[in-house]
Protein backbone atom coordinates (compact mmCIF):
# COMPACT_ATOMS: atom_id res chain seq x y z
CA UNK A 1 0.00 0.00 0.00
CA UNK A 2 3.01 2.29 0.32
CA UNK A 3 2.83 3.18 -3.38
CA UNK A 4 -0.77 4.38 -2.97
CA UNK A 5 -1.77 7.64 -1.31
CA UNK A 6 -5.20 8.63 -0.04
CA UNK A 7 -6.44 12.21 -0.04
CA UNK A 8 -9.63 14.22 -0.24
CA UNK A 9 -10.53 15.11 -3.81
CA UNK A 10 -10.62 18.67 -5.13
CA UNK A 11 -12.32 20.13 -8.21
CA UNK A 12 -9.24 19.52 -10.39
CA UNK A 13 -9.70 15.77 -9.74
CA UNK A 14 -13.09 15.61 -11.45
CA UNK A 15 -11.86 14.07 -14.75
CA UNK A 16 -10.20 11.21 -12.85
CA UNK A 17 -13.24 10.79 -10.58
CA UNK A 18 -15.54 10.65 -13.55
CA UNK A 19 -13.37 8.04 -15.29
CA UNK A 20 -13.46 5.83 -12.19
CA UNK A 21 -17.23 6.22 -11.80
CA UNK A 22 -17.77 5.26 -15.45
CA UNK A 23 -15.47 2.25 -15.03
CA UNK A 24 -17.33 1.17 -11.91
CA UNK A 25 -20.72 1.53 -13.59
CA UNK A 26 -19.60 -0.38 -16.67
CA UNK A 27 -18.32 -3.22 -14.48
CA UNK A 28 -21.75 -3.37 -12.89
CA UNK A 29 -23.74 -3.13 -16.13
CA UNK A 30 -24.90 0.44 -15.53
CA UNK A 31 -24.29 3.89 -16.90
CA UNK A 32 -23.40 7.23 -15.35
CA UNK A 33 -26.03 9.77 -16.35
CA UNK A 34 -24.30 12.84 -14.93
CA UNK A 35 -21.04 14.02 -16.39
CA UNK A 36 -18.09 16.00 -15.15
CA UNK A 37 -20.21 19.17 -14.96
CA UNK A 38 -22.60 17.47 -12.51
CA UNK A 39 -19.69 16.31 -10.35
CA UNK A 40 -18.27 19.85 -10.30
CA UNK A 41 -21.60 21.42 -9.44
CA UNK A 42 -22.76 18.99 -6.79
CA UNK A 43 -19.44 18.05 -5.23
CA UNK A 44 -17.29 21.13 -5.54
CA UNK A 45 -19.71 24.02 -6.07
CA UNK A 46 -21.15 26.58 -3.69
CA UNK A 47 -22.98 23.95 -1.62
CA UNK A 48 -21.15 20.60 -1.90
CA UNK A 49 -23.48 17.63 -1.53
CA UNK A 50 -20.82 14.91 -1.25
CA UNK A 51 -17.17 14.30 -0.48
CA UNK A 52 -14.69 12.02 -2.18
CA UNK A 53 -11.49 10.40 -0.98
CA UNK A 54 -9.15 9.32 -3.77
CA UNK A 55 -6.63 6.51 -3.89
CA UNK A 56 -3.76 7.55 -6.17
CA UNK A 57 -0.79 5.67 -7.55
CA UNK A 58 1.68 7.00 -10.06
CA UNK A 59 -0.12 10.36 -10.08
CA UNK A 60 -3.34 8.76 -11.33
CA UNK A 61 -6.64 8.14 -9.55
CA UNK A 62 -6.98 4.39 -8.95
CA UNK A 63 -9.92 4.30 -6.56
CA UNK A 64 -12.44 6.40 -4.69
CA UNK A 65 -14.94 6.54 -1.91
CA UNK A 66 -17.81 9.00 -2.43
CA UNK A 67 -20.06 9.78 0.53
CA UNK A 68 -22.71 12.19 1.74
CA UNK A 69 -24.37 12.80 5.10
CA UNK A 70 -27.62 11.14 6.09
CA UNK A 71 -29.72 11.68 9.17
CA UNK A 72 -31.34 8.78 11.03
CA UNK A 73 -34.43 9.76 12.98
CA UNK A 74 -34.37 6.37 14.72
CA UNK A 75 -30.79 6.87 15.88
CA UNK A 76 -31.06 10.63 16.37
CA UNK A 77 -27.65 10.91 14.72
CA UNK A 78 -25.97 11.72 11.43
CA UNK A 79 -24.17 9.06 9.47
CA UNK A 80 -22.34 8.70 6.20
CA UNK A 81 -23.94 7.13 3.15
CA UNK A 82 -21.26 5.66 0.89
CA UNK A 83 -22.54 6.13 -2.65
CA UNK A 84 -19.52 4.59 -4.37
CA UNK A 85 -16.50 2.63 -3.17
CA UNK A 86 -14.35 1.48 -6.07
CA UNK A 87 -10.81 0.28 -6.57
CA UNK A 88 -9.30 -0.85 -9.82
CA UNK A 89 -8.95 -4.64 -9.72
CA UNK A 90 -5.14 -4.72 -9.54
CA UNK A 91 -5.26 -2.87 -6.19
CA UNK A 92 -7.86 -5.06 -4.49
CA UNK A 93 -6.91 -7.36 -1.64
CA UNK A 94 -4.29 -4.98 -0.21
CA UNK A 95 -6.37 -3.31 2.50
CA UNK A 96 -7.11 -0.23 0.40
CA UNK A 97 -10.90 -0.60 0.51
CA UNK A 98 -10.83 -0.53 4.28
CA UNK A 99 -8.35 2.35 4.21
CA UNK A 100 -10.61 4.32 1.83
CA UNK A 101 -13.60 3.79 4.13
CA UNK A 102 -11.60 4.85 7.20
CA UNK A 103 -10.19 7.94 5.47
CA UNK A 104 -13.68 8.88 4.29
CA UNK A 105 -15.00 8.74 7.86
CA UNK A 106 -12.10 10.98 8.92
CA UNK A 107 -12.77 13.36 5.99
CA UNK A 108 -16.37 13.68 7.19
CA UNK A 109 -15.55 14.07 10.89
CA UNK A 110 -17.22 17.49 10.99
CA UNK A 111 -20.54 15.69 10.35
CA UNK A 112 -19.92 13.72 13.58
CA UNK A 113 -20.89 10.42 11.91
CA UNK A 114 -22.28 7.69 14.16
CA UNK A 115 -22.75 5.08 11.41
CA UNK A 116 -21.95 4.26 7.78
CA UNK A 117 -24.55 3.00 5.31
CA UNK A 118 -24.04 1.65 1.81
CA UNK A 119 -25.67 -0.52 -0.82
CA UNK A 120 -24.16 -3.71 -2.17
CA UNK A 121 -25.62 -5.45 -5.21
CA UNK A 122 -27.04 -8.94 -4.64
CA UNK A 123 -24.77 -10.45 -7.31
CA UNK A 124 -21.55 -8.92 -5.94
CA UNK A 125 -20.55 -11.66 -3.54
CA UNK A 126 -16.94 -10.42 -3.29
CA UNK A 127 -18.15 -7.01 -2.08
CA UNK A 128 -20.62 -8.64 0.30
CA UNK A 129 -17.79 -10.65 1.85
CA UNK A 130 -15.58 -7.55 2.11
CA UNK A 131 -18.29 -5.51 3.86
CA UNK A 132 -19.19 -8.38 6.20
CA UNK A 133 -15.52 -8.62 7.19
CA UNK A 134 -15.61 -4.92 8.10
CA UNK A 135 -18.64 -5.51 10.33
CA UNK A 136 -21.44 -4.26 8.07
CA UNK A 137 -24.85 -5.89 8.51
CA UNK A 138 -28.23 -5.67 6.85
CA UNK A 139 -30.16 -2.51 7.60
CA UNK A 140 -33.15 -3.58 9.66
CA UNK A 141 -35.74 -5.41 7.58
CA UNK A 142 -36.08 -2.87 4.80
CA UNK A 143 -35.41 -2.62 1.09
CA UNK A 144 -34.12 0.54 -0.56
CA UNK A 145 -36.70 2.01 -2.94
CA UNK A 146 -36.17 4.82 -5.45
CA UNK A 147 -38.68 7.18 -7.08
CA UNK A 148 -37.41 9.06 -10.13
CA UNK A 149 -38.36 10.17 -13.63
CA UNK A 150 -42.07 10.15 -14.46
CA UNK A 151 -42.95 8.81 -11.01
CA UNK A 152 -41.23 11.73 -9.29
CA UNK A 153 -42.72 14.22 -11.72
CA UNK A 154 -46.17 12.75 -11.11
CA UNK A 155 -45.71 13.04 -7.35
CA UNK A 156 -44.84 16.74 -7.39
CA UNK A 157 -47.16 17.44 -10.32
Amino acid sequence: MSDVTLRRAVAADVPGLYALLVENAENDGGIIRGGEDALLRWGFGAQPMFRVVLAEAGGEAQGLCMAFPEYSSWRGRVGIFVQDLYLRPHLRGRGLGRALLAQTVRACADWEPAFVTLIVHHHNTAAQAFYAAQGFGLRERADLLVLEGAGLEGLVG
